[in-house]
């Protein structure tokens, strides 16, 4: 019993004399999962790295889906980014000028459809938000990779933080009202599916005209 207590007396002895540090987590070059917040890294890569990328990679939307429709993989490797996991598929990054033939501004998922070529009906929907789904504008940015991160939830967060900065930077100082009718000019993104849906395009860049 003695000698269990001078054991005892020991370890409280040496532990007296640690001191415990916290580890911070330090990201990749994309920003990864620091101590940054996800929308701080998107803002200070926006116009250094984002908005110069885009451009420089963006298709003439007819150009693209017309590609998409020919050949996914071909259109893909030239117009867009692919996550290198099978399942993931091509995000491609377009310049789409259109007449707004529908607006949805009632929900919190808002977006407007944009007839790009002159028939009357929708090519594409644009999403203005607040709320905005996919994370098509990270997944377009080869510079960005899942291996930058250390769980699929701060790659997810990262993703977010790019609609939400479109959000507060971007859509959200778009007028809600008699939207259909006006010419919208858009830099964008989405993701190329197998589906008959309208392609869902995440806006970098969005005007009014």
């Amino acid at each position: 019993m003695k000698r269990t207590r001078l054991i005892i007396l020991a370890c409280t002895v040496l532990l007296a004399g640690c001191k415990f540090v916290v580890t911070e987590k330090k990201g990749g070059d994309a920003g990864g999962s620091g101590a940054t917040a996800p929308e701080q890294q998107v803002a200070e890569m926006w116009d250094a790295k984002v908005l110069p990328y885009l451009e420089a990679k963006a298709g003439d939307f007819k150009t693209v889906s017309e590609a998409v429709r020919t050949n996914a993989e071909a259109a893909g490797a030239t117009y867009g980014n692919k996550e290198k996991q099978a399942s993931s598929p091509w995000t491609v990054i377009v310049r789409l000028e259109g007449k707004i033939v529908a607006a949805n501004t009632e929900s919190r998922a808002g977006s407007i459809d944009v007839d790009a070529d002159g028939n009357g009906s929708a090519d594409a929907r644009v999403q203005i938000g607040p709320v905005m789904r996919g994370t098509s504008l990270r997944d377009s940015l080869d510079f960005v990779s899942f291996n930058q991160f250390t769980n699929q939830i701060d790659f997810a967060q990262f993703g977010k933080a790019f609609n939400l900065h479109v959000d507060k930077t971007l859509t959200s100082k778009l007028p809600r009202d008699q939207l259909v009718g006006k010419t919208v000019s858009v830099l964008g993104a989405f993701p190329v599916e197998n589906g008959k849906d309208l392609p869902l395009v995440t806006p970098a860049k969005i005007e009014l005209k």
